[in-house]
Parts: C-alpha cells; sequence; structure tokens
C-alpha cells in the first residue's frame, strides 16, 4: 500500500521548500478569462503577472498546467483546475486530481482555498486518496516509473491548520477495499477474505466470527451454501463486531462478497465474466467502514456481515430449479445462478435482523440493470423511505453520487414461484432488474427495521481516464458514505 506522508502548515506559499507547489485555478466567469483561487495562507503575488490564457490554464477540473518555479522556493509550479464548485468537493477532488498526476514527484505543497477545518480535511482525504497505486501483481518484467512515498503539506491558517487524524483513516478504509477488490480472484477466496478481516482486527477492539460450511449447514445459511456449492473454494460468513459499551445505536452492515462469479451453471458469457473479481466489493466496503469506526473511536456498534462465496459451475453446483431455504426460512427456487449476489445477502440481512439494529445497510455490485440506469458513477439507492434520504443526504455531502429508485409493488407478483415462496429472477424479462432484486432482499429485512440498500455495480470500478482522485481499477465507492453514516448515528 503507497500512502502519503501528510502534513499541514501555515507558512506563505512562498517560503514553502517542495518539489512542486501546487496552486488552484478558478474558471471565470461570464466570458472573464481563468484566475488563482487564492490560498488559504497569506497571499503571494508571484504568478500575478502570468498570461493563465496564453499557457491553457483554464481552471476546468482535473486539469493540470505545469510550469518553471516564479518566486517560490519549489522547484516548479502546477496549476490545478478547480472548477466553478467551492465546497469541500471540489477542493478533495482537486487535491487528488493533483497528486494522482504527479505520481513521482516526492514533495507535494498544495495551496489551494483552505481556510476551515472542513476543507484541510478534504484536502488531506483527497491528497491520500489520489496517491493510491495498486502493484501487488506487478512483476520482474514491469517497466517504467511507479510511484514512491511522498510528503504532502496542505497549506492553512494556523486557525484551520490542526488537521485530525480521520482523512487518514478514511483513505485506508478506501485504500483497503481498493486493494482487496484490484486483488486477482485466484489469491482471494472466501477463506482469504476472512483471513484479511482477522489481520485488520488485530490491536483494534473487533470481534470477528467465522462460519465455514459446517457452521453454515447446522445454523440455516442455504442461500450463501446453494451459491458457493459448485466451488472447490467454500463459502464463508465473516462477522465483524464493533460494540463500544456506551453505544446506543447499531448500524448492520451486510456485503455481497461473490469473490469471482462466472454465472454458475447459468454461465456468463466470456466477456462478462472479465471484471468479475470485482463482485466482492460489497463486503469489503462493510468491513473497510466497520474497521475505520473502530479506529476512529466511534460511539456506536457497528456489525458487518461478509457473505462470501465463489459462483463456479460444477457437478456440485447448484442448478437451476433447485430450491434453496434462506436464514429466515423462506425458500427460493433459483431459476437464474447467476442471480446469486440476492441469495447471499438475504442469508445475511435475515441474520442481521435477528439482532435488531436500528438500521441496516447492504452494500452490493448487484445487478447490470444499475448500470444501464444509472451509469457507471452513480449508485442505486432502495428502502426505507427515511433511511434512504439520510443516506442520500449523507453521500451528497462527501461528493459520492448516488439516485434513489423506487421499489414498486407490482413487481412482487414477478417473484412468485409455482413451487417455493419466490423466484430470484425472472428469466427473459429483464424489465426493471435493478429494483426487482430490491424487491427480493426487502423480504429479508426484519420487521420495522430501516433499510438501504445501495447497487454499486457500476461505480465499484472505474475503468476509463482517471479523473479527480479516481485512477483505473476499484474505487472503494461508498465506504466514506457508510463511515459519515456512522458518525451521524453516533450522534443522535
Amino acid at each position: 500500500m503507497v500512502r502519503p506522508t501528510l502534513s499541514t502548515d501555515s507558512s506563505a506559499p512562498a517560503s514553502i521548500s517542495a518539489d512542486v507547489l501546487v496552486v488552484g485555478v478558478r474558471p471565470g466567469t461570464d466570458g472573464a478569462p481563468a484566475t488563482i483561487a487564492p490560498p488559504a495562507t497569506t497571499p503571494f503575488s508571484a504568478l500575478d503577472d502570468i498570461d493563465l490564457a496564453a499557457i491553457g490554464a483554464t481552471g476546468a477540473k482535473d486539469q493540470l498546467v505545469r510550469i518553471p518555479a516564479v518566486g517560490v522556493d519549489a522547484q516548479g509550479i502546477a496549476l490545478i483546475g478547480l472548477g466553478a464548485a467551492t465546497d469541500a468537493a471540489a477542493v478533495r477532488a482537486a487535491a487528488g486530481s493533483a497528486v494522482r498526476q504527479l505520481p513521482l514527484v516526492s514533495s507535494i505543497a498544495l495551496a489551494l482555498p483552505t481556510d476551515t477545518a472542513e476543507l484541510v480535511d478534504a484536502a488531506l482525504e483527497g491528497a491520500a486518496l489520489g496517491a493510491y497505486s495498486f502493484t501487488r501483481h506487478k512483476g520482474t518484467g514491469t517497466t517504467g516509473p511507479t510511484r514512491g512515498d511522498q510528503q504532502v503539506t496542505v497549506l492553512a491558517p494556523s486557525a484551520a491548520a490542526d488537521a485530525t487524524v480521520r482523512p487518514a483513516i478514511v483513505a485506508d478504509a478506501a485504500t483497503l477495499v481498493r486493494d482487496l477488490v484490484n486483488t486477482a480472484a485466484g489469491d482471494l477466496g472466501p477463506a482469504d477474505v476472512a483471513d484479511v478481516a482477522r489481520a485488520q482486527a488485530d490491536g483494534l477492539p473487533l470481534t470477528v466470527e467465522v462460519l465455514d460450511e459446517s457452521a453454515l449447514e447446522e445454523q440455516g445459511f442455504g442461500g450463501i451454501l446453494g451459491v458457493g456449492r459448485g466451488s472447490e473454494r467454500p463459502p464463508r460468513l465473516v462477522v465483524v463486531r464493533y460494540a463500544p459499551e456506551s453505544a446506543t445505536k447499531h448500524l448492520a452492515l451486510v456485503g455481497k462478497g461473490i469473490t469471482f462469479d462466472s454465472g454458475g451453471l447459468s454461465l456468463k458469457p466470456a466477456a462478462s465474466m472479465l471484471g468479475m473479481k470485482t463482485d466482492m466489493t460489497g463486503a469489503a466496503t462493510v468491513l473497510a467502514a466497520t474497521v475505520a469506526a473502530a479506529r476512529l473511536g466511534l460511539d456506536v456498534r457497528v456489525t458487518a456481515w461478509l457473505c462470501l462465496a465463489e459462483n463456479m459451475p460444477s457437478g456440485s453446483a447448484t442448478r437451476p430449479g433447485d430450491v434453496l431455504t434462506l436464514k429466515n426460512g423462506k425458500t427460493v427456487e433459483v431459476t437464474n445462478t447467476d442471480a446469486e449476489g440476492r441469495l447471499v445477502l438475504g442469508d445475511g440481512m435475515a441474520a442481521a435482523s435477528l439482532e435488531h439494529p436500528d438500521a441496516i445497510v447492504d452494500v452490493a455490485t448487484l445487478t447490470g440493470a444499475q448500470v444501464v440506469a444509472l451509469g457507471d458513477r452513480t449508485t442505486g439507492l432502495m428502502g426505507s423511505d427515511d433511511l434512504v434520504a439520510q443516506v442520500r443526504a449523507v453521500a451528497g455531502a462527501v461528493g459520492e453520487p448516488i439516485w434513489p429508485m423506487p421499489l414498486p409493488e407490482e413487481l412482487d407478483a414477478r417473484l412468485a414461484s409455482d413451487v417455493a415462496d419466490m423466484v430470484n429472477a425472472t428469466v427473459g424479462n429483464p424489465a426493471g432488474g435493478m429494483l426487482l432484486a430490491g424487491k427480493f432482499l426487502e423480504r429479508f429485512v426484519g420487521e420495522g427495521i430501516p433499510w438501504a440498500h445501495l447497487d454499486i455495480a457500476g461505480p465499484s470500478e472505474h475503468k476509463g481516464g482517471g479523473y479527480g482522485w479516481l485512477g483505473k481499477g476499484a474505487t472503494g465507492v461508498m465506504v466514506r458514505t457508510l463511515i459519515s453514516l456512522a458518525e451521524e448515528l453516533q450522534a443522535k
């Protein structure tokens, strides 16, 4: 894991010694040229005479323009576009974008509009997120430079420069998710994720319970067992608990953890199978959020349910038409073995409901329909009205795009089975696939428990060019939302 050394400094930009001084640029309005965004510390005039238009600096998001050092101790200056917004999300994105685009620079000073503690934290968090690099699978044949250790300093007035440890902890949580999701499926089966959970809990006030296939059988987790039946690597249910004595609220997080999804006997086409190592993102997300809650010492109880299985075809795999009995006793006719995520989540949500938490949030790379409806960057959100509104507000505050979707009652009829309580999919009828999955999951939430479902199928992985603090690969989406949600619950 590559993580920068983060610090703050109240010195004026002109007196900072760094390899590169990063200065924010805002786009002009009403045809006016772009302007240097005044840094939060003592202003400096070294750049006043530079013609931003002449060097093509427009202030657009993600635009980085490097120029020689002028009137500063730094070896060079980089102008980073802030875009039109002036909030924490803009500062976080600009800081992350600059660090992402300067991978070989040893020391960076960020002279951005960080005149409040909130904006300082946003800059530190963005910098840590932007420095992410995954090299586990790089071999001796790797050529070209790789990101090294970096020192990142955020310039801020002394009144706002007392940065908390929170940005580093939040960035570490996102890094844990991204590392797990980027790891090849051959190196990360269900038992391996359980080992990671144990390692992450070491030294923290966390307990980890791992249910193997025998325990799953004894305790009635038919969905997880049914999905994992075809693999040589048996399934696991990992329960990670953070339970401070003074906590009065309990947040249950349930994550889909399909370490590889071939589709089972309803085999995916070859192209669709690529990238299916990411199908355990939900489990990685709830683990990371719970670890972060413990590291932050939040006064809220958090329990993560990691529903882990590898969905493979074999002679022992679940067949279309088989009937599974899930944890709450409800039976499911499996009409499509590639609609497996809802089966493992059903078990996890039913088990979580038995503890009567104040809220259940499940996270899953659940449906291709989410990508069709909302694209690659916006998470689908469903569930109880009040909790949906709260999650939406929290996600907006941390800059994670999300959109609420309905749970229409008429879809219940499509879940009817002739031989069981329900089917897991309606083969041949793809209409409203994301919503149908939500309606299925709704049946496994205990009565009266607020519930929110996060479908992150698209946003879990970024496949295009970099933007903000994100490069290609796993994104760690929604882990920051879950941490902030836990913080809100403790405040209540």
